[in-house]
């Protein structure tokens, strides 16, 4: 059996640095992100329904998030018909390479995992955290990246203090070498665990 752990955090937070640290562990990661870039890429499984619903948005034989980002700022309905098609796919994909892994546990790299509600298909679930402070100074240094832009995405995703509520684990990424001692005790915590299961 291999133990499921799901790894979120907001904006900012280090979560895609921690995933790496996880798999310097040699523990396999699955990317929700990579998942999604896999469907929408030509012969992908969600060409074909996404193209059924939106023909403009098919180019060159692949889903266009340029055009789904047009379609859905002309009428944000749209969003909702699209994750009807995009989750159950990206769910799908998940769900295989869980059942293609012999690994004793698997980081499966989530943003939106609460508010998907994806934390009960987890054995256990770590949130990536740092104060907010450190994480609009994080998010405001990446290019073209203005208050506005942050703060629209962080009132599209759960507010930290509410992840940190729910998360079975919490790994506080102010330095590199916390991060990465926390990931290591992390496992080992879960490896024991999962001797004694």
């Amino acid at each position: 059996m291999t133990w499921a752990l799901g790894l979120t955090g907001s904006i900012g937070m280090g979560k895609s640095t921690t995933a790496a640290m996880f798999a310097d562990l040699g523990i396999p990661v699955w990317d929700a992100d990579a998942a999604v870039h896999r469907i929408y890429e030509k012969g992908g499984s969600a060409v074909g329904p996404v193209g059924a619903l939106f023909p403009d948005a098919i180019v060159d034989g692949g889903v266009s998030r340029t055009e789904l980002k047009r379609l859905i700022a002309e009428d944000p309905d749209r969003l909702r018909q699209i994750e009807e098609i995009v989750h159950p796919l990206v769910a799908a994909d998940r769900a295989e390479f869980l059942a293609n892994t012999d690994a004793d546990i698997a980081i499966f790299d989530i943003p939106l995992l609460f508010e998907i509600g994806a934390e009960g298909t987890m054995d256990s679930v770590a949130v990536v955290s740092v104060p907010l402070d450190v994480q609009k100074e994080r998010v405001l240094a990446r290019p073209e990246m203005t208050e506005a832009h942050f703060s629209a995405i962080l009132a599209r995703q759960m507010p930290d203090a509410e992840k940190r509520r729910r998360a079975d684990h919490i790994i506080e990424t102010l330095t590199m070498e916390g991060a990465r001692d926390q990931v290591a005790v992390l496992v080992a915590e879960l490896r024991e665990r999962i001797a004694h299961a």
